[in-house]
């Protein structure tokens, strides 16, 4: 009897432990996705520790340096450190990263995407929450290791240079923040699980900062999708910013020889070719952009009275009106 009832408590047990287990952590465990490693830990990552209520400068420090960037929490502090918070919010994270001419992309909320970006060598910033979500306590960590046979990530967090967290534990404290996790990374180098759409999001946000940085990005983009329409416009909305108009007009063309009915591409070429002095193939280039119409007919159409009357000019760019 007593045997039984022993057994019986042990199957209630693993039952609680089964239904306690984060879904993600619990997919991960029971099969592994293909080719990634089961252990991988980046030594190289720098540490700062961190000082009181100052774990997102210790954090962005951490990642940017790992990227390149020459710089410390005590310069990114000001950047990014909100006093009456007594923390950092993300969006000043992400400024202060595309500010040093980084591309801060946001990684897929799962767990295989930020072990993915540590497996290509690349530290994950992320977010998590050390108490109970009723009374939150939000933290900046960076990941930078992960054991799958003992389920436990590695991370430089608050004044340990090593942390090891259970997968479980870390997914929970995670979720809170939605899981937001972010890679920052040189222009030149794309992420491991970037797709084309966020990726050119971020490069995106990046224009409106560096358009060099940016330019330099479009090209890295260029090399993963390379018909990626976004990417030549971008590519040419950059040059122009930096007033590179040959620059701008072998990406415009680009993009038509790509994709013959993109509207946009010909009303931003007709833009460049009337500050070349070259109207009558500016006039045709913006005629056919509004030919093909589309959502952006009315920008197309205040492009020709803005060649016609010599106006301010204004690009369109793919992600809305305006050169972003």
């Amino acid at each position: 009897m007593r045997t039984a009832l022993g057994v019986l408590l042990i199957g209630l047990l693993l039952l609680l432990v089964g239904c306690a287990t984060p879904p993600q952590t619990a997919a991960l465990l029971a099969l592994r996705p293909a080719g990634l490693p089961e252990r991988v830990e980046l030594t190289n990552v720098p540490f700062f520790p961190q000082v009181a209520y100052q774990c997102g400068p210790a954090a962005l420090a951490t990642v940017l340096v790992h990227a390149g960037v020459l710089t410390t929490p005590e310069q990114l502090t000001p950047q990014v450190y909100l006093p009456e918070r007594k923390g950092s919010l993300q969006a000043e994270l992400l400024g202060a990263t595309r500010r040093y001419g980084m591309v801060a992309y946001q990684v897929m909320p799962t767990l295989e995407a930020v072990l993915r970006e540590v497996e290509a060598g690349d530290p994950v910033l992320v977010l998590q929450n050390l108490r109970l979500k009723s009374l939150p306590q939000w933290h900046y960590a960076v990941v930078v290791g992960y054991d799958l046979a003992s389920a436990r990530l590695v991370l430089r967090s608050g004044d340990m240079e090593r942390l090891e967290l259970p997968l479980a534990q870390f997914e929970r404290s995670w979720a809170d923040g939605e899981r937001w996790a972010v890679v920052v990374l040189p222009p030149e180098r794309p992420p491991a699980t970037a797709t084309e759409a966020a990726y050119l999001a971020a490069v995106t946000a990046l224009e409106r900062i560096s358009p060099t940085a940016a330019q330099r990005a479009y090209q890295t983009a260029l090399t993963r999708w390379p018909n990626s329409l976004v990417a030549y416009i971008g590519l040419g909305n950059s040059a122009y910013a930096q007033k590179d108009l040959n620059g701008a007009e072998r990406a415009y063309r680009q993009a038509i020889a790509a994709h013959p009915d993109a509207g946009d591409a010909w009303n931003n070429l007709g833009q460049v070719l009337a500050d070349q002095g070259r109207r009558a193939d500016a006039l045709a280039a913006v005629r056919r952009a509004i030919e093909l119409g589309g959502p952006h007919l009315e920008q197309y159409r205040r492009t020709l009275s803005q060649i016609t009357s010599h106006a301010a000019p204004r690009l369109q760019s793919p992600f809305g009106p305006g050169v972003p």
